[in-house]
């Protein structure tokens, strides 16, 4: 854990940047890939399987009968605990859907807008190590809130050709519409460009390794929409005196073990909770599974000393993270300050592993810095806004003069004619 005292504000960009991996070795591979499945459909997608899960599929289709074996399978405490996150997830997300009312904005002149469910969304739900059952709520809930027609989830198989059980459970209590067994970039091609199996989606979510983040900044380029830029988690924690050590410590951990490439930082304006949280750190990394993993992430995390509370948060506008604890003595004070975070957790016990989980909001976010520009995941994510104006006869009477006017300052006749001939029409020209 690297360790900053009073550093300037000057250095405070070199700070803020990411230890990203560089993937320019990567483009051409998963390019080969794109264009592979984008040419070869299913085969390709069966052949790179092979290649990279070491699967060899018949199918790439989930049955409904690996479905209800799944179902079976997954213990009843943890189908409760879904079920309660389910509950909140959708509770939250349900609160986002608003109607908007039609707006006059002269008289005869009128204008509204109307939410589109996107038709075709795909999800990319990771696999290995760490099955993020989580991110199939995360993303599958807000899609049928929206009212997506078609939700098509890709998810990595093992060996042996299968999907974890609880990904399967949580797509078919969501009602995901239908689950492949692909993963990394052929996940993504077969969804942007569609194979004899898999549906071709308008737009694609999920989070993912290299190959898949590349993938989808590739297929973009192409016209397929996307979530939004990703890259590793991180987690910034701002904490004064009265922080709890192990509490401080428990979080950077959590968000240490989802990678080697994950960052954590600490920004503090007591020495004291530096050296109790590094002790913290130290007692509770050896307890962990994924202590290895963690240990890797901490190599590159930051433990910050300010000359005071509002340096902290300045530095944080400044950083952007992706999960923002503000576990201070006057939390909400300071959270009215923030600027941007992808989303903040207020106070002593508002754990980042809520927001992962179960208190409701999204945990797909914004990383990177991204979080200057983009929100994370929610409704409006799956849905387009279409705009919709009418426009009455006094309404273009009181409308017209104003159009010809601009039309001809921007030397555009045919716009001007448009409204000269109705005005005519109605006996104003």
């Amino acid at each position: 854990m690297k360790t900053f005292i009073y550093p300037r504000r000057e250095e405070w960009d070199q700070l803020c940047k990411r230890p990203l991996a560089d993937s320019s070795d990567l483009t051409g591979t998963v390019n080969a890939i794109l264009q592979n499945v984008r040419n070869n459909g299913d085969f390709a997608v069966r052949d790179l399987e092979e290649k990279y899960d070491g699967a060899v599929l018949k199918n790439l289709k989930i049955s409904q009968a690996e479905v209800i074996r799944a179902v079976k399978n997954i213990p009843e405490d943890l189908k409760n605990a879904i079920n309660v996150s389910k509950a909140n997830i959708e509770k939250f997300h349900s609160s986002q859907l608003a109607d908007e009312k039609p707006v006059e904005t002269m008289k005869g002149v009128m204008c509204w807008r109307k939410n589109v469910p996107i038709e075709k969304v795909g999800l990319y739900i990771p696999g290995g190590t760490s099955p993020l059952f989580s991110t199939v709520l995360m993303l599958a809930i807000p899609a049928k809130i929206a009212d997506c027609r078609e939700i098509v989830l890709c998810s990595p198989p093992n060996s042996k050709g299968n999907i974890d059980p609880t990904i399967l459970y949580t797509a078919w209590l969501t009602g995901v519409t239908d689950i492949f067994k692909i993963g990394g970039a052929q996940a993504i091609a077969a969804m942007a460009y569609g194979t004899e199996t898999v549906p071709k989606v308008n737009k694609i979510f999920g989070p993912g390794n290299q190959y898949v983040t590349l993938a989808k900044q590739m297929v973009l380029a192409d016209g397929i929409a996307i979530d939004m830029p990703a890259g590793p988690s991180e987690v910034l924690i701002m904490a004064d005196g009265k922080a709890n050590a192990s509490y401080v410590a428990s979080d950077l951990l959590a968000q240490a073990e989802h990678g080697p490439d994950s960052q954590v930082i600490l920004v503090t304006d007591d020495v004291e909770v530096i050296k109790n949280v590094q002790l913290e750190c130290e007692n509770q990394l050896n307890s962990l599974p994924r202590r290895e993993i963690a240990a890797n992430s901490l190599e590159n995390s930051l433990l910050i000393l300010m000359n005071s509370i509002d340096e902290c948060m300045d530095f944080s506008n400044r950083y952007a993270p992706e999960h923002l604890i503000i576990n201070v003595s006057d939390p909400k004070q300071l959270a009215d300050r923030v600027i941007n975070a992808g989303s903040v957790f207020i106070g002593n016990y508002s754990c980042e592993s809520a927001g992962d989980y179960a208190s409701g909001t999204n945990h797909t976010l914004p990383t990177n810095g991204f979080a200057r520009s983009y929100s994370g995941v929610s409704v409006d994510s799956f849905v387009k806004k279409i705009t919709f104006q009418e426009i009455s006869t006094e309404g273009l009477k009181n409308l017209g003069p104003v159009i010809e006017q601009m039309a001809a300052a921007e030397s555009l006749s045919g716009h001007r004619n448009a409204v000269s001939i109705r005005l005519k029409s109605l006996g104003n020209g």
